[in-house]
């Protein structure tokens, strides 16, 4: 038997492609009615809107960290300044607290230690 060009399996491929191709797409023969409401442009306006929205809240949010950061600054000079005082008060205390500058203070006060003798120096007035 002489063959015709193809043979019977390549025929059957052939048309099991044939049936595995997507079906075409039916034909519309009738349109839905057009809207008579814009909704598209409903649509656009509510998403500006929701855009402006979002934009307001992120600098009202940006506005609010940039004063949160100059307020921490600010505080933190503040600290700074009121450790510096701390060290020195505390240097102050620590020199006030020596006995040595205990009994020199209560001499510029006019005080004596017990068992000594007072001492009253009068100068003489230059006028007589």
């Amino acid at each position: 038997m002489a063959s015709t060009g193809q043979s019977s399996a390549a025929r059957k491929a052939q048309t099991a492609r044939q049936q595995r191709a997507a079906p075409r797409p039916r034909e519309v023969s009738q349109r839905l009615p057009k809207s008579k409401v814009g909704w598209d442009r409903k649509f656009r306006s509510v998403m500006v809107l929701v855009f402006c929205l979002v934009g307001w809240i992120g600098v009202k949010a940006g506005l609010s960290m940039y004063s949160a950061q100059q307020q921490a600054s600010a505080e933190g000079a503040t600290l700074q300044a009121l450790k510096q005082q701390n060290r020195q008060l505390r240097d102050r205390e620590q020199g006030l607290n020596q006995p040595a500058t205990i009994v020199r203070d209560a001499r510029h006060l006019g005080m004596v230690m017990a068992g000594e003798r007072t001492y009253v120096v009068i100068r003489p007035s230059s006028g007589h």
